[in-house]
């Protein structure tokens, strides 16, 4: 059957000067006409990109949500991770299949709707969450699968907490889509400081709040954006990526903050553009987050109407700076910052070996400053207040708030805010503890790739110093909780299933190792434990460990190998 591809040829025309990044975007928008991508639709993208067509056909191959067998154009995706599965998500995914007549991975004969079960959506504080087309939902139940699958289920909010409000002061107070209210509520007041400055001193006066890279690398943000302040390049040659593919289970702490306030992610591009001396602003966004990324659309086109973004920003002469929003399509490893480059670059995102460094050689080998969605809105924040105000929170060495993702057996799953400094067990009594009545047995820190740890750690202060000494990750601040009656074996599962599933494949240890981790905590789940499984388990873990490429296999049998060492029956 042919495709007509009248509709596709107009835009095909208008991007093809851009080259191969625009892909992604191409890609994007002729699944929306067609439902997936037929193989006259490839070959035509080919031919106005000029990408050669095997490379287009891998493109969509490494992403989950590309097709390139017919599928419907709504899918219904049912998270399969550990949020959800102790709320009944597996039980709900079931009566979805049931009720649709369709297995994982099928469309209707009329390709009136698909159906898929997949890691995690970024909604675990909702769990169990599923996304019907664009629409997210939360806090299902079986009863209400009936109204999720016409529709009319109520759509998910951010869930923010905390006393404490810098970051989140706007949340569920503003309309997200209005500019006219985000400056209403103390909005762009931080940019035209940051432009009363010189660059040098506004870089000595980030250097001075503190403010640690919160996607969990906590690499010092002045120092970054001095480095790529100092790379050599002219503004047209410099770069300022935000990397907002935050796919992690149990991380949905930049989720509230795109939706919400976005906004305030497009201020704080615009100072570290200024600051860095660069034109150029890209924001990756993972495809799961339709809502997300479509105001982040809208926020992006505003402040471009209005004057923050475009040429001569706030008359500042010679300074111009504009941003193109990127929605990614299902491939955790783009969360990996090389990888995400390859990703607006066109390419399948594998990640690349370091060094060179992006400061000097990101995105498309120029110097880029990659900075995580909370880390621009946290130095927004402080700027506002003054660096001085900023301080009298958190600590000398960890100051200011940290945004905290509490998700599980938890009363009160959300985001809460904290000054750095509050313990593990006070944000759990914040949180209003682990429901009816239960014990708390087991606290996963920092996300997937993060380790499990006992509740002899209770006293333990939310500060970088003090969770390094530790040896306990903060990561992107993640606390997943599991109540006496867990099954650590399900979990330690369900996160080796999730990085066999995210490896990219490009390095054996990765490639290998997840696939050998999974396979052997399968077979411990379902009782079938083998002789030597234990310290075959712990090999896997350090091999992957030492030899992967990036941070993926290298975290991989993190919180696989720390419920081990402190739990060994379970894998005895």
């Amino acid at each position: 059957m042919s495709v007509d591809l009248s509709h596709f040829r107009p835009y095909l025309a208008a991007i093809a000067p851009r080259g191969r990044t625009m892909l992604l975007p191409a890609l994007h928008h002729a699944q929306s006409l067609y439902g997936w991508l037929p193989a006259e639709v490839q070959d035509a993208i080919s031919r106005a990109l000029r990408v050669p067509l095997a490379d287009v056909h891998g493109v969509i191959e490494f992403y989950t949500m590309f097709y390139n067998a017919p599928m419907a154009k709504t899918v219904v995706r049912v998270c399969e991770d550990s949020a959800c599965s102790m709320h009944g998500g597996t039980e709900i995914a079931q009566l979805i299949e049931e009720k649709l007549g369709l297995k994982h991975g099928e469309s209707a004969s009329d390709l009136s709707i698909g159906f898929e079960v997949v890691p995690c959506l970024g909604m675990c504080e909702q769990a169990p969450c599923a996304l019907f087309g664009d629409k997210p939902a939360g806090n299902l139940s079986l009863d209400a699968v009936p109204d999720f699958l016409a529709g009319s289920h109520p759509e998910v909010n951010a869930k923010p907490y905390g006393d404490t409000r810098l970051m989140l002061a706007r949340i569920g107070k503003v309309d997200p889509t209005s500019l006219a209210d985000y400056v209403a509520h103390g909005g762009y007041q931080a940019l035209p400081k940051a432009l009363d400055m010189d660059a040098n001193t506004l870089l000595a006066t980030v250097e001075g709040l503190g403010i640690l890279g919160r996607g969990g690398a906590m690499f010092p943000l002045g120092r970054k954006w001095k480095f790529t302040r100092g790379a050599p390049g002219k503004p047209s040659e410099k770069h300022i990526v935000v990397n907002a593919d935050e796919s992690e289970p149990g991380t949905f702490k930049d989720r509230g903050l795109l939706e919400e306030d976005p906004f305030s992610l497009i201020e704080g591009m615009t100072i570290a553009a200024y600051s860095v001396g660069a034109e150029n602003g890209w924001i990756f966004i993972r495809g799961e987050y339709p809502r997300a990324y479509q105001r982040l659309v809208n926020a992006v086109e505003k402040a471009r109407e209005a004057g923050y973004l475009g040429n001569e920003i706030l008359g500042k002469p010679f300074f111009n700076f504009d941003i193109e929003v990127r929605l990614g399509a299902g491939a955790y490893i783009c969360g990996e910052e090389t990888a995400l480059f390859e990703a607006i670059e066109g390419k399948r995102g594998f990640p690349r070996i370091k060094p060179p460094y992006p400061t000097t050689h990101g995105l498309f080998a120029q110097p880029t400053a990659a900075n995580n969605v909370e880390t621009l809105v946290a130095m927004v924040a402080a700027l506002n207040m003054g660096g001085d105000t900023w301080r009298e929170f958190g600590t000398k060495d960890s100051p200011g708030t940290k945004l905290m993702c509490l998700s599980g057996n938890i009363a009160k799953p959300g985001v809460y805010e904290i000054p750095f400094g509050v313990t593990l067990g006070e944000l759990i009594e914040m949180a209003g503890g682990v429901p009816n009545g239960k014990k708390l047995q087991a606290i996963l820190m920092g996300g997937a790739a993060g380790v499990f740890i006992g509740t002899d750690k209770m006293d333990l202060p939310i500060t970088y110093e003090d969770m390094r000494k530790e040896k306990v990750p903060l990561g992107s601040g993640v606390m997943m909780l599991f109540d006496e009656d867990a099954n650590l074996k399900q979990p330690m599962y369900e996160l080796a299933r999730f990085f066999a599933h995210e490896s990219c494949g490009k390095c054996f240890p990765c490639q290998l190792g997840t696939q050998r981790q999974m396979e052997i905590l399968e077979r411990i789940n379902s009782g079938a434990l083998r002789p030597n499984d234990k310290q075959i388990l712990l090999d896997v873990g350090f091999t992957m460990t030492e030899t992967s490429l990036c941070g993926l296999g290298q975290t991989a049998a993190s919180a696989v190998v720390s419920a081990i060492e402190l739990w060994p029956e379970l894998v005895e």
